[in-house]
């Protein structure tokens, strides 16, 4: 069974008070862990290395070193961010450079209306170049104030909290600006083009209700707001999904 009919399957929650149906998408359960979830194998970087290929509907082709990208302005944004698998964490502190910045920096063609990201793993997700223009989008090396760990996408990952968490990619290592909308890995198999957590736009082709307990089943960072947690204690998992 693969991962969009898992989801499916899943037990749906129950409705939300109004004062939460504001920040809490439908079908979402509010949790203070911030469970881990991706695609393969955690990826070790020499950053000596490391590069960020920009490439596609640009000015000019490039490929950036970590300190080239740490050199551009840096902010802090908070925000709430939702998984498709259900769980969704509340005033989120992501630090590093917003992704608006980062196209005034590199210059992208008037024909460059959709971005292909590219992770790890030849792990891709597709958005809308309109979406990563947003002010809360960014490409982020820290967390609530420390540098994010392995797992959760250090060196650098994408976030853009207005879309269900899939498409904020980790271990980002190229960024494809394009003409037309072209599916990633996930919208392959069965997931969104789109992805807007308030209209639930998980899956293709269908407005589904979904399930609430695939992500309790995967390890969370013990590191974040552990003394906190109110959530369902479960034992770790092997973690397939992001």
């Amino acid at each position: 069974m693969n991962k969009a009919d898992r989801i499916k399957r899943m037990k749906v929650p129950a409705p939300v008070g109004p004062g939460l149906a504001k920040r809490l998408p439908p079908g979402q359960i509010l949790t203070e862990r911030f469970p881990i979830l991706h695609e393969g194998d955690v990826p070790v970087y020499d950053m000596n290395e490391w590069t960020l290929r920009v490439f596609g509907e640009v000015d000019q082709e490039v490929t950036l070193s970590y300190e080239e990208i740490m050199a551009m302005p840096q902010v802090t944004v908070t925000s709430d961010i939702h998984c498709v698998t259900r769980w969704s964490r509340f005033d989120n502190a992501f630090t590093g450079v917003r992704f608006r910045d980062f196209l005034q920096a590199i210059g992208v063609t008037p024909r460059a209306n959709f971005v292909m990201l590219h992770g790890d793993h030849d792990y891709t997700a597709n958005v809308p170049l309109a979406d990563l223009e947003r002010d809360d989008v960014l490409l982020a090396h820290s967390f609530d104030g420390e540098r994010l760990t392995d797992k959760h996408g250090w060196p650098l990952r994408l976030v853009v909290p207005h879309l269900y968490f899939w498409k904020s990619v980790k271990w980002i290592r190229g960024i494809e600006f394009m003409t037309e909308n072209k599916p990633g890995f996930w919208e392959q198999n069965g997931f969104h083009l789109i992805a807007d957590p308030f209209r639930e736009e998980r899956f293709s082709g269908e407005a589904l209700p979904i399930p609430e307990d695939e992500w309790e089943k995967k390890e969370f960072d013990c590191d974040v707001d552990k003394s906190k947690d109110r959530s369902r204690t479960t034992p770790k998992a092997r973690h397939r999904v992001r």
